[in-house]
Formats: C-alpha cells, structure tokens, sequence
C-alpha cells in the first residue's frame, strides 16, 4: 500500500492544547515489520505547558531511527524521531520540515503567559509594601523640591512707603542722647569703656555743630597711672531711645581702623541679646582690609539660606542664629572701599537701614553719591536700587526677633574677633600679640575713631 503525503499547507505543526492528555492515533502510525518492530509509544502525560515543552526539547536529543512503511504497492522509508507520540511531526519530516514548534513560537508563547509585573493581581504583600514605601519616597522628595522652589522664588513686595523724621542726633547735643556703657566689654575685649565725665576730661567723646567724634585712648602706656594693662580706655554709646521698625540715616564721615580695634555701629536690644535681635550697620576688625561687614544675629528661626536675596554684597553665612557658625551671625560683605582708609578716602558716606515686617535692607552710598532725597529729608528707598545687604522676611520672622532696638556706636580692642590670632596675625598681619599690643602702643591708636555727622530716625506713617 502507498503512503499517502498529507497537503503541505493543511498539515503544518500545531501545539496541541495543553490541558489535554494526548494519545497517539493509530491510523497515523507507521505500521511495524517483522525484522524491526515499531518502538513502544511514550505515554507520558502532559500537565502543564512546561512539561509540553521540555517533551519537545528532550525529544530532540534521542537519535533517529529510519522506519518503513510496508504496503501492497509500494514502501516508504521516511526519517522520525524514534519516541514521539505525535503523528502530526510524521507528517511535518515527511515534507523534510523540522520537527517541534518553530523557536520563535515558543518565545513569544513564554512571554505571552509570563506574569506582568504590573498587574497587582500578581503582586504579593511584599510587592505592596515596596510599592507604598517608594511612593510615599517619592511624594516626600516632591514635596520638598516644590518647597524650596516656592522659597527660593518668594520675596517681599517691599512697596514704598512714606516716611517721616521722628528722632535727629546731631551738634553739640549728639552725646546728650546716649548713655555710656561702663565695665569690662561682653565679648571679651582688652578694653574699658569709662563713664561720660571720664570721657569728656580725656576727650574721648566731643561734639560741634557738624560732628560728632568717638575714639580709643591715646595717653595712657602701661606704666602709667592711670595704665593700661588691663585694657586700654574706649567708649560704648547705646541710645537711649529704642525702636521697633524705621529707617535710619547715619551719617559717618570717619570709620575706626587699626590694629587691634573692633568698632562698630549697631543695633540691638542689649538687656535681651540674642531674643531681641542685632543688627550690624558697619564692622570691621584690624586694619579692615576686607571692608565692611553688614550682619544679623538673632535666636534660633531665623535664615537667609536658600533665601531671594537682592543684594551688591558678598553673603558670607547664611544662619543667622547665635550660636551658629561660631556666633558669626549671617553676614554680607562690601568690598575694600566699604571700610576703613578706602572708605575715609572718599570723604565717607551715608548708611542707611530700613527695618521693617517686609526685611531689613542696609544701603550705603558715597559722599558724592548720595541721593537727593536723603538730603532733602525725604527719604524713599523704592528708588535707590539694590542694597548693599538685604535679609528678607521669607523664612525669618523680622517682627518676632527684632524688638526695642537702640543705637549703638563702639570700638572695641581685641577680643573674640579681632584678639583671635588666625584673624590678627593670620589675616591683617599685625605685631606682637593683641593686647601686648593694645597696652603699650598708645600712639597706634590715632586712627581709632569715629566722626559721625548725624544720625536720622524715620518712622513710616
């Protein structure tokens, strides 16, 4: 009998239904002959895909047998695999087709029936868990960036406001307005400052109709009597007056420099320092090579990091907390010319600070740059331009901490700025050690004063 070949396109391999056991069809079969019987048919059961496709895969290591087909007419000799229960594959290598399903089939079948990650039907508790944790990561650093990008965008309106003169401190009354800080200095200065009969007998305060002048010692050695040994004399003015808000003109014509001095012009409250706040108009140590130095220094909520900023300064600490940074405060620095001989050298200037809800914002200008509305007395700092600090309200309360602020003009020597041998020695290279210097150069001290022209306290109305 002649074997018939089944048509090519009706007979291509098909995978069997895999839930299905499958048993092999006899009229499919090769019949056996008597010199080589048909090997006995594989009778395993297929339970699952991957048993179906390892059957194909082992099926494809067992070697070839050559099987005849005997009939009345005609014999047929054709090439199978020796234990393959499928008689669809007889079919298949009868057209010289390989035998199994073709490789890119069963990849794309294996896809095709792998679990999706991102179907949570398929997620255990463990998977769930992850998945909240890394959400709520993510919600967190979301949250935080639009925080900063909202801070780091915001700023006050600072809308003009209009001014009038509330207190002058000026001529010959200049001192009558202040009181004399007496004993040995805060902040651990080699200095005493003396009472106001002491200076005006060692003229150490004095006033006329156009200045005012504050300065250190220059009479008194360390063998003298009285000596300075233990400090040299200075003085320390605090207004007697205190404010809450205003805009202040200060009218300086000389700043204090030399080696060992500390002077400054400020404000605080000093009965409640730091809860209080301070605010630093002018400061410098030394030779005040570095210019001026413009600070804040408050308790603890208060900062200017991260902060819009509309400054011509240079920032040098961004907390402005005590205890921060050394007690450094956070500071804006001018250049070489805002201080000291550069400063003096132009004839001086005018500084002016605005303390108010919105920040406060110091500006200084030059002797032959002041504007017109500053010395008209009506002052409006909308039009100025930009300040040379500026501290914002955007995450400092500026009516929590500052309160009952007074006037306050100083020089100190030595001490926890200017006496530290990094910054006396180190950075202004002077002699000696500070207070060995300060008691026994009492001539040194010749440029250590300040001459003010007049201060001027305007409140908003």
């Amino acid at each position: 009998m002649t074997s018939k070949q089944p048509p090519l396109l009706l007979e291509y391999w098909k995978p069997p239904k895999p839930v299905r056991h499958h048993r092999a069809n006899s009229r499919n079969l090769l019949s056996s002959t008597p010199d080589r019987p048909l090997p006995p048919i594989r009778t395993n059961t297929i339970k699952s895909r991957e048993d179906y496709w390892g059957y194909w895969e082992s099926d494809k290591k067992l070697p070839l047998s050559t099987v005849t087909s005997v009939s009345s007419s005609t014999t047929s000799t054709m090439t199978s695999y020796s234990q393959n229960p499928f008689a669809d594959n007889i079919h298949m290598m009868s057209h010289n087709m390989p035998a199994g399903p073709p490789p890119a089939y069963k990849v794309d079948r294996e896809d095709t029936l792998a679990p999706r990650w991102w179907d949570v039907k398929n997620w255990s508790k463990k998977s769930f868990l992850l998945a909240g944790l890394a959400l709520a990561v993510i919600i967190i650093i979301v949250v935080v960036v639009a925080v900063e990008v909202e801070k780091n965008n915001r700023y006050p309106a600072y809308s003009a406001l209009s001014y009038s003169l509330t207190d002058t401190y000026s001529g010959t009354s200049f001192f009558d307005s202040f009181d004399y800080f007496t004993g040995y200095d805060p902040t651990s200065g080699f200095v005493h400052y003396v009472d106001s009969t002491y200076a005006s007998q060692y003229n150490l305060t004095y006033a006329t109709s156009d200045s005012a002048i504050l300065r250190v010692d220059t009479s008194v050695t360390a063998d003298s009597v009285p000596n300075a040994s233990t400090g040299r004399f200075s003085v320390r003015l605090t207004s007697k007056t205190q404010y809450d808000q205003g805009l202040f003109i200060f009218d300086v014509k000389h700043t204090p420099y030399g080696c060992g001095t500390w002077p400054a012009l400020w404000l605080s409250d000093p009965n409640n320092w730091p809860a209080h706040g301070e605010i630093d108009v002018m400061e410098a140590v030394n030779t005040a090579s570095t210019g001026n130095q413009m600070t804040l220094h408050t308790s603890s909520g208060c900062t200017m990091k991260g902060v819009k900023r509309k400054e011509t300064g240079t920032v040098l600490y961004s907390n402005c907390a005590n205890g921060t940074n050394s007690n450094a405060g956070c500071g804006v620095r001018g250049n070489s010319t805002t201080y000291g001989t550069g400063f003096n050298a132009l004839g001086g200037g005018v500084m002016a600070m605005e303390l108010r809800s919105a920040g406060i914002r110091i500006w200084q200008f030059f002797r032959d740059a002041i504007p017109s509305d500053i010395t008209s007395g009506s002052p409006d700092p909308s039009t100025w331009g930009e300040a040379a600090a500026d501290f914002p309200n955007t995450d400092c309360n500026i009516d929590n901490h500052f309160k009952n602020q007074s006037i306050i003009a100083n020089i100190d020597l030595c001490g926890s700025w200017a006496g530290t041998t990094s910054i006396y020695t180190g950075e202004d290279d002077c002699p000696s050690t500070c207070e060995d210097f300060v008691a026994n150069n009492a001539t040194a001290f010749t440029n250590a004063y300040w001459e003010f022209g007049y201060f001027k306290v305007y409140t908003a109305s």
